[in-house]
């Protein structure tokens, strides 16, 4: 498949952003390694491994900071799967989440969909040393998206127009993708599809270029993604809502969540909307290679938080 120059610059400036923005290969190694509860006087910022993550982790870490509060931050450092146990140990005190996939890591079995539906189911199964804290009017959720080449050789609009294609498609999403509630299960579950093969791939520039080239033809990709606009990507309709709300949202050791803490984070959700975190996930892909931690302040400052 035949890319574009813009398709090439999105790519290149995203991996240099993620470069930019990531932390050691072991974000927990040392004293926090087995488990270890944080210091007491010091709250940990913890983050998935790809950069919006990493960004809104960095605009906590350096809020809290500004109000006076110590700060330790353990970026980058892997899927759900690997990050919660931290948060749930102690070792790790705060990270950025989003409402509904967290809902279905925590119960399996949840059918909520809505934000506010969401939202209330997440609070009950949250266990009880942790804490949400408002959740922010900004929503990036998984989605299949294709290129538009493939959209209009299938005349595809939603997920549902790729089952009679499903045999010729090779999926691309992130190895997890495969076993969550709302992945490949779930995708074959509400629409009956059984794709022709899966490739597991880190979400952000890999996946792009994979779906570029070729390699696959259909990905799992966060909506709040720069490289959908940049490359004329098609993000498929979800009538089934396989899909549920996905607010940006805290989550935090009860115990550390002082009403300064409380206070600060809830001004950030409150100032962060879907369009805000399109134009900052913009910004970290841009040539001139910004650094996480400059978008966050620059982005702190102009909200007057």
């Amino acid at each position: 498949m035949k890319r574009t120059l813009a398709g090439l610059a999105t790519v290149i400036a995203a991996a240099l952003a993620l470069t930019a923005c990531g932390g050691s290969s072991d974000p927990l190694a040392g004293n926090n390694a087995t488990g270890n509860p944080a210091p007491t006087d010091t709250i940990i910022v913890g983050s998935a491994n790809f950069a919006e993550s990493r960004l809104l982790a960095e605009i906590y870490a350096q809020a809290l900071t500004a109000k006076g509060v110590k700060v330790d931050k353990k970026l980058g450092i892997g899927s759900r799967e690997t990050y919660f146990p931290g948060i749930q140990d102690g070792s790790i005190d705060l990270v950025p989440e989003y409402t509904g996939v967290l809902l279905q890591y925590l119960d399996k079995k949840a059918t909520a969909t809505s934000s506010d539906e969401v939202y209330t189911e997440l609070k009950k199964v949250l266990p009880q040393t942790l804490t949400v804290l408002d959740k922010a009017a900004a929503e990036d959720k998984d989605a299949v998206v294709i290129t538009k080449e493939t959209a209009a050789k299938y005349n595809a609009k939603s997920i549902a127009d790729l089952v009679p294609h499903a045999g010729e498609i090779t999926f691309g999403g992130p190895p997890e993708f495969q076993q969550r509630p709302d992945g490949i299960p779930g995708l074959k579950e509400r629409y009956g599809l059984n794709f022709k093969g899966y490739k597991s791939l880190e979400p952000g520039p890999i996946t792009t270029k994979a779906l570029l080239d070729g390699d696959i033809q259909a990905a799992d990709i966060f909506t709040t993604d720069a490289s959908i606009e940049a490359n004329g990507f098609v993000v498929l309709d979800d009538p089934k809502n396989n899909f549920a709300a996905q607010n940006v949202i805290p989550v935090i050791n009860a115990k550390k969540a002082s009403d300064v803490v409380k206070d600060t984070l809830n001004k950030i959700s409150a100032k962060l909307d879907t369009k805000t975190l399109l134009d900052l996930n913009t910004k970290l892909a841009a040539p001139d290679k910004p650094d996480a931690s400059k978008v966050a302040q620059d982005w702190l400052a102009s909200a007057g938080i």
